[in-house]
């Protein structure tokens, strides 16, 4: 089989990571989503000679009909699952039947407008008074927590919406499952709203201690030669830590978090042999599809505490390919060729995502401008290694220091900044794409219609006659250009 220039291409430079991958046929649609914990491995699987004489015809033909294919990089095959979901519901490809049906992750339901609220799962969320946790995608693992939250704060699972003694006649999930009973007067209906707000509190991540205290009952249990009790505490804590939000993220006053910051920062200068405590910290991180549309960004610490109104920014004007540690230079030196040209002074720190290659890439850039003297350091996700020479070992910090926890806070808080970015740039192309496929619409001629009327969304809300203005479109593909677009807002993609 023929592979075409571009997928030839686009498969020689996958990255090996989590993400999804989106094939498109010769008019640029979107005819098949998917998701891989390696795009590398996944995509390229698709091409070799086996699979295509093992596969079906449905395979084979979904390959035949391959001219492109889009990345989206995540950071977990979690985050993998609920963006391959999520495309498939906006795009629909044909290729795709799994989520056809339009089956949605668990979410759990706190319905707060009842007079003795409960706690349930559901798949759509709507706006009638409850609170939602999720999606999770996990679903063994959302249920393990809701049965763990009914049982630690007491909360009731039977369904009259208002229990009574008679209710409670049937019931005994007061003996079998801790239930407060307040259809008994066993707790007030005060009583039992708080033990229902504080269970909305561990879902959001606020009580952190609640986690704690099931580990060092694990612990205790193992101490003790009690593996079974271990073993089905240490299966509880794994599902809790996939569905509590933020997890160990504690509510914690302005002054509690600046002392937080102030012992990150001392101990960051003691293991990095810093000359000074570093109050300004700067972290980048690379986003990309393919190569395509890749961009960077840049957030900051001031005195430990991210600040956003130093965040930045970047498009990759001069690489191509999934090349991440030239992406990292180019930015790494318009950066600081900016700073040195405004006078302005640098951070204290400059930490890149990633280990020594990203590392020696921004080093190598600082010093070629005349920043080799700053203090550089680079975080490897998969152990969380922390690297401050490409050739020396890394540092391997306490997972409770409060100097690497500093770190991981500002690299994934970079990468958030980034792949908010790059979607919105991937969700432009995508919707810009429609225009492909109208009859007469070639890339002159998208590019006029763009430039004049600003983006698609002014082109779907401007008048044929607004359309027909502009240069070298006329009335006649005016109406075809406001007829493909008022089609395709009315099918989906």
């Amino acid at each position: 089989m023929k592979i075409p220039e571009r997928v030839r291409t686009k498969l020689q430079e996958l990255p090996d990571k989590p993400g999804c991958y989106l094939m498109r046929d010769r008019r640029g649609q979107i005819i098949y989503v998917g998701k891989a914990l390696s795009l590398r491995k996944r995509v390229q699987s698709y091409f070799r000679e086996s699979s295509l004489r093992r596969g079906s015809p449905k395979l084979r033909g979904l390959v035949r009909s391959i001219a492109d294919l889009d990345l989206v990089v995540v950071r977990t095959e979690a985050e993998a699952v609920l963006t391959e979901s999520r495309l498939i519901k906006q795009y629909r490809p044909r290729y795709n039947v799994s989520f056809r049906d339009d089956k949605r992750f668990l979410l759990l339901r706190a319905e707060l407008g009842q007079p003795f609220p409960r706690l349930r799962l559901c798949r759509v969320e709507r706006d009638e008074g409850s609170e939602y946790f999720g999606p999770f995608p996990s679903s063994a693992a959302t249920r393990a927590t809701l049965d763990f939250v009914e049982k630690h704060y007491g909360l009731r699972k039977c369904g009259p919406r208002l229990p009574d003694a008679e209710t409670h006649k049937h019931c005994i999930n007061d003996i079998v499952r801790f239930c407060a009973a307040p259809c008994i007067g066993t707790v007030s209906s005060e009583e039992y709203r708080e033990r229902v707000n504080e269970a909305c509190a561990f879902l959001r991540g606020k009580r952190p201690k609640v986690l704690q205290e099931l580990r060092e009952r694990m612990e205790s249990a193992a101490a003790a030669l009690e593996f079974e009790r271990a073993a089905a505490l240490r299966d509880t804590l794994h599902a809790l830590g996939q569905v509590v939000r933020s997890r160990g993220r504690v509510s914690v006053t302005p002054a509690m978090r600046q002392e937080t910051a102030q012992r990150g920062m001392e101990e960051l200068k003691a293991c990095l042999k810093l000359p000074e405590l570093p109050r300004v910290i700067e972290a980048y991180d690379i986003s990309n599809i393919s190569g395509t549309y890749a961009v960077a960004s840049m957030v900051c610490a001031v005195d430990g505490i991210p600040n956003k109104s130093r965040y930045r920014r970047f498009r990759i004007k001069t690489v191509e390919g999934s090349d991440d540690p030239a992406m990292m230079a180019e930015v790494i030196q318009r950066r600081f060729a900016a700073l040195r040209e405004s006078g302005a002074p640098p951070p204290s720190l400059v930490l890149v995502d990633g280990g020594p290659t990203q590392l020696a890439a921004a080093q190598c850039e600082l010093g070629r401008l005349g920043f080799d003297r700053l203090p550089t350091a680079g975080l490897a996700k998969q152990f969380e290694l922390v690297y401050v020479h490409p050739r020396r070992p890394p540092l391997e910090l306490d997972r409770s220091s409060p100097a690497l926890q500093i770190l991981q806070r500002l690299r994934d808080e970079a990468h958030r900044f980034a792949l908010d970015y790059h979607r919105l740039l991937r969700g432009r192309r995508i919707r810009e794409s429609v225009l492909d496929d109208i009859a007469g619409i070639g890339p002159k001629r998208k590019q006029l219609l763009l430039q004049a009327l600003g983006s698609l969304r002014r082109i779907e809300k401007a008048s044929v006659e607004d359309i027909a203005e502009v240069p070298g479109i006329g009335m006649e593909t005016a109406r075809m250009i406001k007829a493909a677009l008022q089609d395709a807002a009315g099918g989906g993609a």
